[in-house]
Formats: structure tokens, sequence, C-alpha cells
């Protein structure tokens, strides 16, 4: 059965290595148009930018609908989203999906299947995707956040480090893509919840790994992940992401 949803996408203007990205010119259009792009060809009944810039504001509006002005002070996308279902005045138990704004060529189903993930998941506060690691230069990657869970798909630890930990075969050998799984940057969940996590004190852990779904996980709250159903596209995270995304569209 199809799941009601609403999609926020969260963009800030400040990027350590990719300043204004939301704004980059990919294939003649900002990035965050093409992820706008893909929220609208969801199931999602709308489709929501909230940003802390009046550039991105102004960029956002030439295409969407719904903009939302934020705060710059949010510690993440989640707590950013937080702000911008309290002031559009959305119920508690609406289901909202984070696809973030580096999200380049996401596909539709996946939106839809976080959100039903959620739906299906009743112990979960929050829901979210994984696909296997395919390379050891994935594994070894910070900007690629790995995730391990339980037999039942509830999500143990977040982490830019290769994890879990295997012995390499030879001696002085590094790490090597076998059964590891990347995460992917998307979430569901319900409004209540966003009040709940933007009242969370920010922990040790999300300050160390930059990983905002540590919050969550270290004050108890679940975390479901499934695999996901297709392929996830690119996320435009540092230069070299930047460099290939115009390559694939001509640029």
């Amino acid at each position: 059965m199809k799941q009601d949803f609403f999609v926020v996408i969260p963009a800030r203007f400040d990027s350590a290595r990719l300043p204004g990205k939301p704004l980059l010119d990919i294939g003649g259009c900002p990035l965050l148009w093409h992820v706008y792009q893909a929220a609208v060809k969801s199931n999602a009944t709308d489709v929501i930018i909230a940003t802390d810039d009046k550039r991105i504001e102004a960029a956002a509006k030439e295409f969407a609908d719904k903009v939302v002005r934020t705060a710059k002070a949010h510690q993440s996308g989640t707590d950013r989203i937080a702000e911008a279902v309290t002031l559009l005045g959305l119920s508690d138990d609406c289901i909202i999906v984070n696809v973030q704004g580096d999200q380049l060529d996401l596909p539709p189903a996946l939106i839809n299947q976080v959100a039903n993930n959620l739906a299906g998941k009743k112990a979960a506060a929050i829901a979210s995707l994984y696909m296997p690691i395919q390379s050891t230069a994935e594994l070894n990657n910070p900007n690629t956040v790995k995730v391990v869970a339980d037999h039942q798909g509830y999500a143990l630890f977040f982490s830019r480090s290769p994890i879990p930990w295997k012995e390499p075969e030879e001696p002085g050998a590094g790490q090597a893509a076998h059964g590891q799984y990347r995460h992917i940057g998307i979430y569901a969940y319900t409004c209540e919840f966003l009040k709940i996590y933007a009242g969370l004190p920010v922990c040790e852990l999300e300050r160390t790994e930059r990983l905002e779904q540590l919050r969550a996980l270290y004050h108890g709250f679940k975390i479901h992940v499934e695999q996901a159903k297709e392929k996830t596209g690119l996320e435009i995270n540092a230069p070299e992401d930047l460099e290939l995304a115009n390559k694939l569209y001509g640029n």
C-alpha cells in the first residue's frame, strides 16, 4: 500500500569543501534542481526545500512551489527539517523523508522505499537505506559512511571508518571490502520524532564522526535500515564528485 509522506530537502550554503554546493551548476541547472526533480517524481504528497540562505531561497523559488527559510544555527539537516515542519504546521503523525541536497540522480523509488520502511517498523524512530560496498577505495573513503546492523535490520553504529574491522589476510595489508555496507543519506521520520530529536543534546559521537544519526542512537532511539532496491546515483561531497558529475552531464 502506498504510504503518504512529505519530502523536505535541507539545503545550506556553507560547505567546507564545496561552498554554495546546492547552487553548483551541473548540466546547466543547479544541483538542488536535480534533487528536487527526483523528489517530485516520487509518491510524495508535497516537496519542500528548507534553506538558511537567501541565495538558495531565491534560486529555489524559480522551480519549487514551497521554500521555507530557516535559521542558520542548526547542527544538522534534520534539525533544519524539524524547524521547517513546525513552520509549516504539519501534524505529528506525518511521515517526512529527508532527501539531502547533494544526492544527484537519486531514484524516486528509493524515496518511496524509505517512507514505506518507516511505516512498517513501529519500533523505529528513523528509517534509512544502505548498499553493499563495492571497492576498497570506497571502504576507506571517509566520505562513504559505513553502517552495521543487527539481525532485524536495526542499526548498531555508523562510522566514516571501515566497520566492522576485518583482520587483513596478509600482514601489513589494509582493509579490503567484503560484506560491508555504505549508508545512503536518506531518512524517514515522523514530525513527532523530529521535534524530539531537535531537543536532544548533541553527543560527542555526533561531533566526532559528523553524523547526525548518531545523536538518535546515542539517546536510545532505533534506526531501521534495509538494502536499497535500486542503485543510488552520485553524492556530491567533494571536488572529485563534482568533476565526475560534470562529465556525466557534459559540462
